[in-house]
């Protein structure tokens, strides 16, 4: 799992996201997102860059190999010859949420078996 901001073209408004970090999944985040976003930078969660996309197309990855393997997916879905598929992501909001649920749902357990 990583982190995805994505930065508006129009607005310049930043979203953020809990994405994971597969070749496929990213590249469907892109060929969604992409073409609305001025620009998308996703780190893994120690906030080290795994990739970034500038309108839409993948500007730079320092795994070379996961650079390949997101454009294989990636390039079908920029030529119009399918769809970008499911994404798995939450808004960083809720996913910030959701954590903090369950850390007070075991603080809460831990405190009941004392």
């Amino acid at each position: 799992m990583g982190y995805a901001c994505v930065y508006d073209s129009g607005s310049g408004k930043r979203e953020e996201y809990l994405v994971a970090l597969t070749a496929e999944n990213l590249a469907n985040f892109i060929g969604e997102k992409g073409g609305k976003a001025q620009q998308i930078t996703v780190t893994d969660v120690l906030d080290r860059l795994v990739a970034e996309s500038r309108m839409g197309t993948l500007d730079s990855s320092p795994d070379q190999k996961l650079h390949r393997e997101i454009n294989q997916f990636l390039e079908p879905i920029q030529r119009g010859e399918k769809e970008a598929g499911e994404i798995l992501a939450v808004s960083r909001e809720a996913a910030d949420e959701y954590f903090a649920l369950e850390e007070e749902a075991a603080i809460l357990a831990e405190c009941r078996m004392q």
